[in-house]
């Protein structure tokens, strides 16, 4: 058996770098997944979560999970699974959340209000901590305890705020001058809404949100899905023939990922039956592979 791992308190900060560095990009969206579903599993009480349950309440194969994870080092102990305590504080120290992050706000129309408002944030470890805007009716009002202040401010109270990410809910043609202002202030993580790629330097991480490309990717998704039914559909009467079962095809896919919910209560039930092995094996079989279909769209 291996030892659980102690959560990384006690690591340096050089150790947990080299650890950074060697993790591919696609793994630490996917961690940031698994970190999703531990909190929930933490919400709900369950103090161990085996791979096979976590991974099918993520959306990915078990063998994707474990080798996710080996990255962190050692984590679990075979045949019993992971703490999810200490899971969830070794992934938040990698992902740099566990000390928190202070977040400023650029752009405080309904996008901007309605970001503000979200209380998920908070739970994961980020406060917004300034909201600004330069529409003077704007100016002044309170959004989720927060008092919109004067963009031209915005210097300033970065060195008053001291926030390590910006975000920016603003039109597109203000989106540079903000992202400059940001850049010039000490901001070196932003997290645009604007459609435009914006120009930083390379010490800067910018990241983009484009709905308009997110929602072009369902469409295409809904296509290729409404094709495949087709397809089946049509094989249907073959199949009935010769007697042989009928290809798996998009509605398979979406069979899969409706178990989500399922998995997590079985993670919960399985926990109450002290992880019987007819349950491991009940899981296994209900993985799924990730897509990117949620992921944040880089310039």
């Amino acid at each position: 058996m291996t030892d659980q791992h102690e959560t990384p308190g006690g690591v340096s900060g050089g150790a947990l770098r080299a650890v950074q560095k060697d993790i591919p990009q696609a793994t630490v969206a996917r961690l940031a997944a698994y970190l999703r579903v531990l909190a929930m599993l933490a919400d709900d009480g369950v103090p161990i979560v085996s791979s096979e349950e976590l991974a099918v309440a993520a959306g990915v194969n078990s063998a994707k999970l474990r080798k996710d994870l080996s990255f962190l080092g050692p984590n679990g102990v075979r045949g019993v699974g992971y703490d999810v305590a200490k899971l969830r504080a070794r992934i938040e120290d990698v992902l740099g959340l566990s000390g928190g992050h202070r977040v400023v706000l650029v752009g405080a129309g309904h996008l901007g209000r309605a970001l503000v408002g979200y209380g998920g944030f908070r739970r994961r470890g980020f406060t917004v901590v300034g909201l600004f805007d330069n529409d003077p009716e704007v100016i002044g009002l309170e959004v989720a305890g927060l008092t919109v202040r004067d963009v031209a401010e915005l210097d300033a109270a970065v060195a008053e705020l001291r926030p390590t990410i910006a975000v920016l809910a603003v039109p597109d043609e203000a989106a540079q001058d903000v992202c400059d202002r940001l850049v010039a202030a000490g901001l070196q993580s932003i997290l645009s809404f604007a459609a435009l790629g914006l120009r930083a330097p390379a010490t800067v991480e910018v990241r983009r949100v484009d709905l308009a490309v997110e929602m072009q990717l369902l469409s295409f998704e809904r296509a290729r899905n409404a094709d495949a039914d087709t397809d089946e559909l049509a094989e249907l009467p073959e199949a009935a023939a010769s007697g042989r079962a009928p290809r798996r095809g998009a509605s398979a896919g979406r069979s899969a990922s409706s178990s989500v919910p399922a998995a997590m209560k079985a993670a919960t039930a399985h926990q109450a039956a002290q992880h019987q092995a007819a349950q491991h094996q009940a899981t296994s079989h209900q993985a799924t592979e990730p897509t990117s279909k949620g992921s944040v769209v880089t310039p």
